[in-house]
């Protein structure tokens, strides 16, 4: 059964943090002219017009993308100042944040002719917005399961490989399946780049991935969250987003933090950030 639709939540806290952990891992391969293949296994739309009655419904985007671009001539860290310049190119006028990207979006606008991207969707209606957004050449859309798609790619032909990995986690299993997916990706490509977002829900069933990571025998995983608040008992929703890279660039950590230490104070006072290692080398 599929049922998520992204729309409902586009521009929420979560989205800021996968996506801008998404621009500093990118920005850091591309420094690098060797080609590179981008997988995102679960793909969305590409792009969210604020607008829309999905997206007014929760509005999700006034806890999220909105608190940063009201301040964003005052925002002095780098990286953060890169992805706003980034979001502002993504809006038909850009003064005014009509508009937010997804993962397809943030992707394809940094592909360069040697590079390749993969977009996986299985939901019909999500795969048939996507469809309709301006892509360049070297981006595919496929109507598939992303976690199948993905064994089925690898090998890539490119030196380097970049996944995303972001469901909506509506089954529990799909927390087992991930681990499975990434143990797979490392064992044909061990020197990709994996990354996995995951929602911290007050169920918590966020700790099945990060053990299975954890026991999995892959190195080198790093893990951050953003908290918009703090779990209480016999609460409901998604109070925090995490974010797992394997094999992460390097500097990731620091620039994070820095970045996020300005994205935090602006969701609210009881949002903070936390990052360490799950697996070392």
């Amino acid at each position: 059964m599929l049922s998520y639709q992204h729309a409902y939540h586009a521009g929420n806290f979560a989205d800021v943090h996968k996506h801008l952990t998404l621009y500093a891992v990118t920005d850091y391969l591309l420094r690098k002219k060797s080609s590179i293949t981008y997988i995102d296994t679960h793909a969305g739309r590409g792009l969210y017009p604020l607008a829309t009655k999905e997206t007014q419904r929760l509005q999700e985007y006034r806890e999220g993308v909105a608190p940063l671009w009201q301040v964003r001539q005052q925002l002095s860290d780098p990286l953060l100042g890169k992805w706003m310049a980034s979001l502002e190119s993504a809006q038909p006028q850009s003064t005014v944040l009509s508009h937010y990207p997804g993962s397809p979006w943030w992707l394809a606008q940094r592909l360069r002719e040697q590079d390749s991207l993969r977009l996986f969707e299985l939901h019909p209606g999500e795969h048939e917005h996507l469809s309709g957004q301006a892509l360049p050449k070297q981006a595919r859309r496929i109507y598939g399961d992303g976690l199948l798609g993905l064994k089925q790619l690898l090998p890539v032909a490119t030196p380097r490989l970049c996944v995303l990995i972001d469901p909506s986690y509506e089954r529990k299993v799909e927390y087992q399946e991930v681990v499975d997916a990434a143990a797979y990706n490392l064992e044909k490509a061990r020197h990709a780049v994996v990354m996995i977002w995951y929602p911290l829900l007050p169920a918590g069933h966020h700790d099945t991935l990060l053990s299975g990571l954890e026991a999995s025998g892959i190195r080198k995983i790093w893990h951050s969250e953003l908290l918009l608040r703090a779990s209480a008992e016999g609460t409901h929703g998604m109070y925090g987003s995490g974010m797992v890279v394997i094999n992460p660039p390097w500097g990731l950590d620091e620039q994070l933090s820095a970045a996020m230490a300005q994205v935090a104070p602006l969701l609210g006072s009881d949002s903070h950030y936390r990052a360490k290692w799950l697996v070392g080398e």
